[in-house]
């Protein structure tokens, strides 16, 4: 009998441990100067974050095509693995935003999303939530659309991101199959109602690699991919990681999870990928660390 209530007593202390390492998930919204209107972001601040005293990195992640900034805790258990990992210690305590877009995180048709994303949002989240404005403390990685976004952004701005992350990335080249959602989004539909191959060429990867390939910054970059995926993300993720092989070897890993284009793998992926970015960005800082803050005299 008292072994029994000793066992529920270590699994009560276990549960509330648990529950005492959790991270907080808010919703939040501010005015866009380059939208003209809200723009609307998920919030994951570790535990004790508001008392700890400290600057934090910054995971930008991206949602996928048609999706919105809560997909990642809906339906990809964000939460869940991002409190195992920090309580674990394979990744330090982070603040991860996942905004929302209705675009292709590019400039395109519909709205000006990339332009909004760098130049609204990132200045936005390192004025208020207490991140270190660094390259090294800050990453981005995504699923589908959200993998084609974070290529564009590691390899267009590279001086911005410490690492990245691109799941079942949608960076198809030269275009994408014919049933990609890509055809049929706003972002790359003509005001006629046509896809824009033309500007799907002009903003994809291989129009920034020979720039990003001639730079002095290295990003590395996880990529996964379903075996089974409908868009043949395997092989266009394998095409990627051989353009990028040479310029950073052994940092572009490519791991082949069995499933298709689905929340299964991008679950499966999450973990292999947090744990992989968190080698390259720094840990918190005290707040106002005068050794990183600001350059010597």
């Amino acid at each position: 009998m008292k072994e029994g209530l000793r066992c529920c007593a270590m699994l009560l202390l276990i549960m509330l441990a648990g529950q005492a390492l959790a991270g907080q998930v808010t919703h939040h919204r501010f005015h866009s100067e380059t939208l003209g209107r809200d723009y609307p972001y998920t919030l994951y601040l570790p535990d004790g974050f508001h008392e700890s005293g400290l600057e934090y990195p910054a995971l930008y992640l991206l949602h996928g095509s048609f999706g919105d900034d809560q997909d990642w805790v809906n339906r990809g258990a964000l939460k869940a693995v991002a409190d195992r990992l920090i309580r674990q210690g394979r990744i330090p305590p982070t603040v991860i935003v996942m905004p929302g877009s209705q675009s292709w995180w590019i400039d395109g048709h519909n709205e000006k999303a990339r332009s909004a994303f760098l130049d609204d949002l990132l200045p936005h989240v390192e004025a208020l939530w207490r991140v270190v404005p660094e390259r090294e403390w800050r990453a981005v990685a995504g699923l589908s659309a959200g993998g084609y976004g974070t290529v564009n952004f590691i390899l267009e701005r590279p001086e911005l991101f410490a690492a990245g992350a691109a799941l079942s990335p949608a960076s198809y080249h030269p275009v994408p199959p014919a049933n990609s959602t890509a055809r049929e989004h706003a972002a790359f539909l003509t005001p006629e109602g046509r896809f824009d191959a033309d500007l799907w060429q002009r903003l994809n990867y291989p129009a920034y690699l020979d720039s990003y390939l001639d730079q002095e910054y290295v990003v590395p970059l996880y990529l996964s991919a379903g075996s089974h995926d409908a868009f043949d993300a395997v092989h266009h993720a394998r095409k990627l990681q051989l353009a990028l092989e040479e310029h950073q070897p052994g940092q572009v890993p490519l791991e082949v999870f069995r499933g298709g284009h689905t929340w299964r793998v991008w679950r499966a992926s999450l973990p292999g990928a947090l744990a992989f970015l968190f080698r390259y960005l720094q840990p918190p800082r005290p707040l106002g660390d005068a050794t990183h803050a600001m350059p010597a005299p």
